[in-house]
């Protein structure tokens, strides 16, 4: 077993790594650029060496740096993790003619399977399923029928220079694929001056699932189980589970070997993923192998009790596999929320900053549920432009599907992020949302369920009593302790009321106080909307987080305090909430409404970031849709384009600035 090994990567995945190794009892080195020289994983880790400046191609995608590290430290191998070099061959050879051992396959695999074309051909000659099509030359609507027969519907007619949705037609019968072909013929001579088309299966309600596989230098290939990761904005991923809600037995075994077949064509070894497309009735296709550890593998580990990393440093120091197929049980349910710093009410830009508060629920098995939260950030850390968003990964274990996702909802309620804007509550609104809850999912399901984006959600009855109840009795605890100072100047306001009025955003809801004492823990009953139901909680004034019980129903909310009430943040809502005797609610309702100020003549930037270029100059005419600026943030660019004619007025911004969120980039005439 090696003694000291590498982690060429940061954030949350190098930490992982180190926790494993520090288990086996293995020392670790940390890389760092400029950027993380104060991060977790270089805490973590026994040694760390800085690798050059914060932008990733000068640092941490720089194989010679990391070479030149191992050989300062003597470690013995390098785990790579996922992304930066995790996936190039080159990097996996030069390691091998320096003697160090790359934790992970051979620079063979990576390469096979690093390329579409190629992969396919390894694919097709391991027998695993790929989407059918035909690629030639289609002569008329004859040969096209002829040829959408022997797919079997439905199909899809796309032109072979195509690209934006023209030139394509999805066909269910034989008169569909005649006049499809036609239009789609017609449609690529238009836009592409090419009319050449191919056909191919058109996937119906696709799902994304990947499997699982492990192999060794001995021969020995296994799959663990399937992940569900159909959950995507933008095709990246959001929330994943294993197993899958959708596949039966059957299906799993034959996708699983089928996987086996393909990681032994390719001589595989170490941990890899094969992803698959499955359509609705449970067809499956082979979409690429990742030669590398996921991101989501840790639910693959909560079912299966497997740990990954270890098995792949295993496997690299030349071990056997220590279980068979017949060895892999699946147990229990296993869910995983991505959470990233983006804004999800601003169409999920990203947002950087310093964390202010960062405080996850707690880790550990708590009855039937277990928490696990990968992370490479701490309370004070920075997110940084330079690399992926990712805050953490908040995984939760239970032995049925909806217990996780409920654990889920609940640890999520639970999670404290300050300082920057989150996916959170986005996360939140997922595990109540009855789609989800139902497992009828597909690669569409954010598209089609939030075609808007995503937007502050409004509190329905039964949420709102919840909310309003949460709200008084924070208030209630909160004002006792203060009238329990002793060098209070005002006298105790007399006996409790039993008479208030809690205001959600808008919306005046009257509770009143039908039994109990203000005390800590708090239990009281409290009549709202016609209801009598008992609220109990321990929360203490200062707490973040509000946990209670509400009736029957569990609650895990977040408080924090504003001008004169509390916004609480429960589900995916966010309210504001002030608590009011009746006279003081009267007189409340008689307030002028502040309207927010009048932006239409300014452009605003939409996220923190760096100025990129502006394409206009003061003065000029612009029209609809053309060019303002270009902002970039976390290796996204953002184009900003004029909703509207309008006129360049003065321009507050130049290129190679740094901007704060809503700060202004230019003023219009």
């Amino acid at each position: 077993m090696f003694k000291k090994i590498l982690i060429a990567n940061r954030g949350e995945i190098a930490c992982r790594v180190i926790k494993t190794a520090r288990r086996m009892g293995i020392a670790t080195v940390a890389v760092y650029s400029d950027a993380d020289r104060d991060a977790l994983h270089v805490e973590m880790a026994d040694e760390a060496v800085h690798i050059g400046p914060a932008p990733a191609a000068e640092s941490y995608l720089v194989a010679e740096k990391i070479i030149a590290a191992c050989k300062e430290t003597g470690a013995e191998a390098v785990h790579p993790g996922y992304g930066f070099l995790s996936e190039r061959a080159s990097f996996c050879a030069a390691l091998e003619e320096q003697g160090i051992i790359f934790i992970g396959p051979k620079p063979k695999a990576i390469t096979a399977m690093g390329d579409k074309i190629e992969s396919k051909k390894f694919a097709n000659a391991a027998k695993v399923s790929t989407v059918p099509g035909y690629l030639g030359v289609i002569e008329d609507a004859v040969h096209a029928e002829k040829i959408a027969a022997e797919i079997g519907y439905p199909v899809m007619i796309k032109a072979s220079a195509g690209g934006g949705g023209k030139g394509m037609r999805i066909a269910w019968n034989e008169a569909e694929v005649r006049d499809g072909f036609d239009r789609a013929r017609s449609e690529a001579k238009s836009s592409f001056g090419d009319d050449r088309v191919f056909i191919e299966k058109y996937v119906v309600d696709p799902r994304h699932i990947e499997i699982q596989v492990l192999a060794d230098a001995h021969g020995n290939v296994v799959f663990l189980g399937e992940r569900e990761c159909s959950i995507q904005r933008r095709n990246q991923k959001v929330a994943e589970e294993a197993p899958s809600p959708f596949l039966d037995e059957k299906t799993r075994a034959a996708m699983g070997a089928q996987s086996v077949a393909l990681a032994k064509a390719v001589d595989y070894q170490s941990a890899g993923t094969v992803e698959f497309i499955v359509d609705r009735d449970r067809n499956f296709y082979f979409l690429e192998m990742n030669t590398r550890l996921q991101v989501e593998h840790p639910v693959t580990e909560l079912v299966t009790g497997i740990d990954l990393v270890e098995q792949m440093i295993r496997v690299a120091a030349g071990e056997k596999l220590p279980f068979a197929q017949k060895d892999i049980k699946l147990k229990g349910w296993a869910i995983e929320s991505r959470l990233y710093a983006e804004d999800p009410y601003r169409n999920f830009l990203p947002s950087i900053g310093r964390l202010t508060r960062y405080r996850p629920p707690a880790e550990g098995r708590n009855g039937d549920v277990i928490i696990r939260n990968d992370t490479g950030v701490f309370k004070g850390a920075e997110i940084s432009m330079y690399y992926d968003p990712m805050i953490a990964k908040l995984c939760t274990w239970a032995p049925s599907r909806l217990q996780a996702v409920e654990a889920m909802g609940q640890a999520l309620d639970a999670f404290v992020v300050d300082g920057i804007e989150h996916n959170v509550p986005f996360l939140s609104a997922l595990m109540k949302h009855p789609r989800w809850r139902e497992g009828r999912l597909s690669t569409g399901f954010i598209a089609e369920e939030y075609p808007e984006g995503f937007a502050p959600m409004a509190p329905d009855a039964s949420e709102e009593a919840a909310l309003a109840a949460i709200a008084l009795s924070a208030s209630l605890i909160d004002s006792v302790r203060r009238e329990g100072f002793a060098d209070r100047l005002r006298h105790p306001s007399g006996p409790l009321r039993e008479e208030w009025i809690v205001k959600l955003g808008g919306n005046y809801v009257p509770v009143k106080l039908v039994d109990g004492l203000v005390t800590i823990p708090f239990e009281m009953e409290m009549e709202i909307g016609g209801r009598t139901e008992t609220v109990i909680t321990d929360w203490r004034p200062g707490d973040p987080v509000w946990r209670g019980r509400i009736a029957s129903r569990q609650v895990t909310a977040q408080i924090r305090p504003i001008l004169n009430g509390l916004r609480i943040d429960w589900q995916g809502l966010s309210v504001k909430a002030r608590v009011f005797t009746p006279r003081h609610a009267e007189l409340d309702r008689l307030m002028p409404v502040k309207l927010p100020p009048d932006t239409s003549k300014l452009l605003l930037c939409p996220m923190p970031g760096l100025v990129v270029s502006i394409a206009v100059t003061e003065g000029q005419e612009i029209k609809a849709g053309e060019t303002l600026a270009v902002v970039e943030a976390m290796k996204m660019e953002n184009v900003l384009r004029a909703e509207r004619d309008l006129v360049v007025g003065k321009i507050k911004a130049a290129p190679g600035e740094s901007l704060a969120v809503d700060a202004v980039i230019m003023e219009f005439a």
